[in-house]
């Protein structure tokens, strides 16, 4: 499965359309988008990091992109039959996988109610009361399940902090997907309110991220760049949440220098 960014980088294919073992995920899919206190939470959690400290969108957007591209990684991993142990662990079932990657896909970025720094700690509280209320109300759950579904999302959730490592393949997919949103639309806020922090103009350089299977890995992520201030977010974050998420070996990373200008000074990146 390919995914690309369209021509803003912001508009990406309903989650919908991903091929999973069972519809589970996409009912999950539906309760979470129709649920007002995460949709609420989402737009809340965009005021500290975009508002007060002219840092990237963390908003709803940014999530609905990090939740579609951890569930077309989740997609191609299963594709090239690599494991996933974090349902496996627990005893539940392989349609649960996806369920973990997307409910912790969805709540990962909740602590920034609370503050930027430290966010990945603030947002496992936050996340566990609105598990407990999520969890009671969808009917494939008895309470042995929903406690072991919780903690491997709380696990996801931690684990996409580079300061944690994940011990689950579904964490490792939600770590790496929270860097591969990375194109110019989500600096565009900061950016019109005169941010020019390194992220905010990295961001800006970032045309297009593409995945889809390799010839040679499971996954291969083309990231395309218009000037050179895109190695900032291709080898300092993203090799960042690559290195100890546990997917590693089966994802391959290329940045290319498509700018037409003479800023060539990078017009390759290999990860």
């Amino acid at each position: 499965m390919s995914q690309d960014a369209g021509e803003t980088g912001r508009t990406y294919e309903p989650a919908a359309t991903h091929a999973f073992p069972d519809e589970r995920v996409n009912r999950v899919l539906e309760y979470l988008d129709a649920d007002d206190e995460i949709q609420a939470y989402l737009e809340a959690q965009n005021v500290n990091p975009v508002t007060r400290k002219g840092y990237n969108d963390h908003g709803p957007t940014h999530i609905s992109i990090v939740r579609n591209r951890a569930l077309c990684l989740y997609d191609l991993l299963k594709d090239a039959d690599v494991a996933f142990n974090g349902a496996r662990d627990q005893g539940l079932s392989e349609a649960d996988e996806a369920v973990i990657v997307a409910l912790a896909a969805t709540l990962h970025d909740i602590g920034h109610v609370v503050h930027r720094d430290g966010h990945a700690l603030y947002s496992i509280p936050l996340a566990a009361d609105v598990l407990d209320r999520v969890l009671a109300d969808l009917p494939f759950y008895d309470v042995a399940e929903s406690v072991r579904i919780k903690g491997e999302v709380l696990h996801a959730i931690l684990g996409h902090d580079t300061d944690q490592r994940p011990l689950t393949t579904e964490a490792g997919v939600v770590r790496v997907s929270d860097a591969l949103d990375m194109e110019e639309g989500r600096s565009r806020m900061p950016y019109e309110h005169g941010s020019r922090g390194i992220n905010t103009v990295s961001s800006q350089a970032i045309e297009r991220v593409n995945l889809r299977a390799g010839d040679d890995s499971p996954v291969l992520v083309e990231i395309e760049m218009t000037n050179a201030a895109g190695v900032y977010q291709v080898d300092n974050l993203l090799k960042a949440k690559l290195q100890d998420s546990g997917i590693e070996p089966f994802v391959r990373i290329v940045a290319l220098n498509v700018g037409d200008g003479a800023d060539h000074i990078v017009e390759r990146i290999e990860l």
